[in-house]
């Protein structure tokens, strides 16, 4: 699937202490610094600099202490693109600096503490900068290469300005192609160790011949204009590892190529050794190269003789790193550092069942490896933030991973919003500066019930909804209903629905608006605007009369002009809508027993709805069914874009995309049945859905704290659940099971249902 996905959700650039409304309702960012934090800081670049594709260039700065440090040393240090920070020689930052576009102007900067590196006499700040010099979907290129770096107090002031010294790095370059496709905006990585080193970190390195930089600017200058602060956390370094299948160093290679295997599909930058007799040409790049068809990133290391060792700046992804190393030269070592989003695993699912365990493992790898920068739809063709991916990863990382992952959803609601444009128009994938087409099928799902909105149910966040209440109000009025009260069908950039055939796009369009309907009632709710509210309510009651009387023909959703088989996902989408009411629920799972034609992205809402119908059996058994392949897959440790692999899938699809991960989500949240019922888990609720399975267990890391729930069902059922201090629980038994003893006291229930305190709790039914 040559990326276009496409998917809405709302999501941009920073947390709500650095964003407000404009009266025109958009939503505008605001750097946590005033323009006085920066006031003695200029742009500043090498005198040679070019702000062509792929530019490398050093930046270092000489100063001394002679007093106490303070209890912070504070720094701002903006870059378009990415950086590499030492102080007195030790590694600060490991590719500093975000991937630009907070908004279509402004650029992101990065705030560290720098005291625990700084002491007292001579100290030395190094700087290694990359300037991708291109657009991306993933990147807003400035079109200027240059730096910024703030950090004073009392009479000590290292702002950057004419007392940097800083040139070209003359090892970096650009290799021959293929060079990746147009939708990454990061280049190949040449270093030619003959050329140049990174001795420039040393405290002892001799600036004597270089020159100083140039000013290029003052804060609030254009192309990089206002900087906003870095609203996720700096990527977590899990340090270099051995690989898989260590070799037995040193030995001589014979010019093969060496497939070092990783533990699992990660983000990695790969290491080497070596000893040569002469300038040699390296090649490295993993399994992942072409991943979803196209070219991507890859790295050339030219030898010099000697001793050398390189580290790749930048990082790749893939199950194997491939290392092309010419024959006679002589390996000392292999290794791989692994980074990522800084976030753990706090989540947990589990059961008897071993595929099912296995999918939810699967998933929480492929939500981890799509993840960094921005959600990204895949780690290697795109790293495009496609909303329609963002929606199912965001409501993945609540039950898998811990809160500080919250950062990147926030951003990229913030992000997907300050993108929107004068028509009142939104478009992903954003940041972005060579993709402006509106996917309205994502846009709505990322504006709705699912993206938005499933964000402040289980953060409780709501100063960000505070933020984009209007404009995505202002978005849905582009919709415009028809004589018969449906929505017509909005072009866009790209009607795109889902992969696959049989999509019946109106139907489709008219149950996500519903959704986005739906999502924007309860922000409405929650932000007290009782009187919009009842509007949007009455327009939803009089657009679900519609809606059935426009589509619903006595066996299914239908839309009157649509020629194709009946289309899964449409159906479902009227079910998790509440558009179809139970009457129709026999209807409905009939169609879902036949039609089969849902992308893994589409998947989710099906198994969701047969949830909903009380049909848990047949939930298990499609998800087994549909996802068997990629599951039941011996060594991809991630699921895939598509139902098959290459040229099985989409036209190409990646090993590696999150959209398929939406299991993970119903297994903790149906299955194991937790899910918020207020926002920010205030309350929320325990309903298992087992269908046949006899033991689950699973833990959710919620903004509340930690709540783990175990069932077990043998000749009586015992449901044990841990609710968090400041939280209660409404647990809902199956419907034949009535409880009979809570925390070994015999109680007399007349329903399913009991309402639990904080604390460790357990009901034993019959």
């Amino acid at each position: 699937m040559n990326r276009f996905f496409t998917y809405i959700i709302v999501f941009c650039a920073l947390f709500s202490t650095f964003a407000c409304q404009t009266k025109e309702g958009k939503v505008a960012n605001k750097a946590s610094e005033t323009k006085d934090s920066w006031e003695t800081a200029s742009w500043i670049a090498p005198n040679s600099a070019k702000d062509t594709i792929n530019q490398w260039a050093v930046y270092r700065r000489e100063f001394v202490i002679d007093k106490e440090i303070p209890e912070s040393a504070l720094a701002n240090l903006a870059v378009d693109s990415k950086y590499w920070l030492w102080v007195n020689g030790k590694m600060v930052v490991r590719m500093g600096g975000l991937k630009r576009g907070p908004n279509p102007n402004d650029t992101y900067y990065d705030s560290l503490d720098l005291k625990p590196y700084l002491k007292k006499g001579k100290n030395v700040i190094a700087i290694l900068t990359q300037f991708f010099g291109k657009h991306g979907f993933s990147h807003n290129n400035s079109g200027k290469q240059g730096l910024i770096f703030d950090l004073k107090w009392n009479e000590l002031d290292i702002s950057s300005d004419e007392n940097w010294k800083a040139w070209k790095h003359p090892s970096f370059g650009m290799t021959s192609g293929p060079h990746p496709n147009y939708r990454l905006a990061e280049s190949n990585i040449l270093f030619d160790a003959n050329k140049g080193d990174f001795s420039f970190v040393n405290e002892n390195f001799d600036t004597s011949s270089y020159q100083s930089a140039k000013i290029i600017g003052k804060y609030g200058d254009a192309p990089w204009n206002k900087l906003v602060k870095r609203p996720i956390p700096f990527w977590k370094d899990f340090g270099l590892k051995e690989y898989e299948n260590r070799l037995s160093y040193p030995f001589k290679s014979v010019g093969d190529t060496l497939k070092m295997k990783l533990p699992y599909n990660a983000q990695v930058s790969p290491y080497l050794k070596i000893k040569a007799t002469q300038q040699d040409t390296i090649h490295i790049q993993t399994d992942n190269y072409r991943g979803g068809g196209t070219p991507n990133i890859r790295a050339v290391y030219i030898s010099k003789p000697g001793v050398q060792e390189f580290e790749i700046t930048g990082w790749i992804n893939g199950h194997n790193v491939h290392y092309y190393i010419p024959k006679g030269i002589e390996v000392l070592d292999l290794k791989y550092r692994e980074t990522g989003y800084d976030t753990e695993f706090a989540g947990a699912f589990s059961c008897e069942d071993p595929f099912f365990n296995e999918l939810w493992k699967k998933a929480r790898r492929t939500l981890y490896i799509t993840m960094r920068d921005t959600y990204m739809d895949c780690p290697d063709r795109e790293r495009a933030q496609w909303w329609g991916d963002v929606v199912l990863e965001s409501g993945e990382s609540f039950y898998a991973l811990d809160r500080k992952a919250d950062a990147l959803t926030q951003k990229g609601i913030l992000e997907l919003l300050n993108w929107q444009r004068k028509d009142s128009t939104i478009f992903s994938p954003v940041p972005a500066g060579n993709w402006d087409k509106e996917l309205p099928g994502q846009m709505l799902a990322s504006v709705g019930y699912y993206g938005v909105y499933n964000y402040f149910l289980h953060t409780g966040d709501t100063a960000t909804i505070q933020q984009v209440y209007e404009p995505i109000k202002k978005y849905l009025s582009l919709y415009k209903l028809k004589d018969d009260g449906t929505i017509q069908v909005r072009q866009g950039g790209w009607i795109w629905g889902d992969w696959g055939s049989n999509k019946d796009i109106p139907l489709l369009m008219n149950t996500q608006y519903y959704l986005a309907l739906k999502g924007l009632h309860l922000l409405a709710e929650t932000l007290k605007k009782d009187e919009e509210a009842q509007k949007i309510a009455a327009k939803m009651k009089v657009f679900k009369k519609s809606f059935n009387d426009a589509f619903w023909n006595g066996e299914a959703y239908r839309s009157r002009d649509y020629k194709g088989l009946t289309d899964d996902r449409s159906q479902t989408l009227a079910v998790v809508s509440g558009l179809a009411d139970t009457d129709k629920f026999d209807a409905i799972y009939k169609v879902l027993k036949a039609e089969k034609h849902a992308s893994p992205y589409m998947e989710k809402y099906v198994a969701e709805s047969l949830f909903l119908m009380g049909k848990d059996s047949f939930a298990l058994k499609r998800l087994k069914e549909r996802f068997g392949k990629m599951v039941n897959h011996p060594t991809i440790t991630t699921l895939w874009e598509g139902w098959g692999i290459g040229k099985e899938g989409f036209g190409g699809g990646t090993i590696n995309h999150a959209w398929s991960g939406g299991g993970l989500t119903l297994l903790s949240q149906y299955v194991a049945g937790i899910s918020p019922i207020t926002p920010g888990y205030k309350t929320f609720m325990v309903k298992p859905h087992l269908g046949e399975l006899k033991e689950v267990s699973a833990s959710v890391a919620s903004v509340q704290g930690q709540i783990d729930v175990e069932i077990k069902r043998t000749e009586n059922l015992q449901l044990s659940v841990n609710v968090p201090e400041g939280s209660r629980t409404k647990v809902v038994l199956p419907k034949e099971w009535t409880p009979t003893f809570l925390d070994n006291k015999e109680i007399t229930a007349d329903s399913q249902e009991l309402w639990l305190e904080s604390g460790n709790h357990t009901i034993i039914a019959k």
